[in-house]
C-alpha cells in the first residue's frame, strides 16, 4: 500500500512478505552499528519484528516506519518513517538505507517526504531524530533537513550516548 511517492521514490506500509529484506536490513552491519541489534535472526524473528514494530506503529498512530523503494524497478532500498517513543517527548524520523544506495540521495528524498507527512498529515510542529555520535553521514542528512542539535540523550537501556535533533517549528 503505497503511503508517499517521490520523483525517485515509493513509501509503502511494510508487510510480512518484506521478510527475507527486513532480514537482511535489521544484520547489516551499518544497521547494528548505527541503530542497534534488534536479534532478529530468522525470517519468522523479521515477521515479528514487522508486526510488532512497523505494523504496531500504524495501528496505533497512523504512521510507522516504511519501506522505501525505487520507483523504476521496485527494488527496495531501506525504510524511513516516523515513530512515536514512550521515552522520546516528540515523534522522531527513523531511516536507514542498504549501503549499495548510499550516497545517492535517496536518504534526503524519503527523508524530506516523511517529514512533510508529518507536518502536513499530522500537524507535527517539531520532528525529533536521534543519531549514533559518530554517524557522520546521517547528520549531514538531518543538517540539509534543517534539523539542529539539542543535546545528547541517554535512551533506555543503552550505554552510549547518542545525539538529539530537532526541526524548528
Amino acid at each position: 500500500m503505497k503511503v508517499l511517492e517521490t520523483e525517485r521514490l515509493v513509501l509503502r506500509k511494510i508487510v510480512r512478505e518484506d521478510a527475507p529484506f527486513i532480514l537482511g536490513l535489521l544484520n547489516e552491519p551499518s544497521w547494528v552499528r548505527f541503530i542497534g541489534d534488534r536479534g532478529v535472526r530468522t525470517l519468522e524473528g523479521a515477521e515479528d519484528y514487522i508486526t510488532n514494530v512497523p505494523q504496531a506503529q500504524y495501528a496505533r498512530h497512523g504512521f510507522g516506519l516504511y519501506l522505501v523503494e525505487r520507483k523504476s524497478d521496485g527494488v527496495p532500498l531501506g525504510m524511513s518513517g516516523l515513530l512515536k517513543r514512550d521515552s522520546l517527548e516528540h515523534v522522531d524520523i527513523g531511516y536507514a538505507l542498504m549501503p549499495a544506495f548510499w550516497g545517492q540521495g535517496y536518504a534526503l528524498e524519503a527523508v524530506s517526504a516523511v517529514l512533510e507527512q508529518g507536518r502536513r498529515d499530522y500537524a507535527l510542529k517539531r520532528i525529533a531524530a536521534i543519531v549514533s555520535n559518530d554517524n557522520a553521514a546521517s547528520i549531514k542528512v538531518l543538517g540539509k533537513l534543517g534539523f539542529q542539535f539539542e543535546r545528547h540523550i541517554l535512551m533506555p537501556g543503552a550505554t552510549e550516548e547518542i545525539s538529539l535533533f530537532l526541526t524548528r517549528e
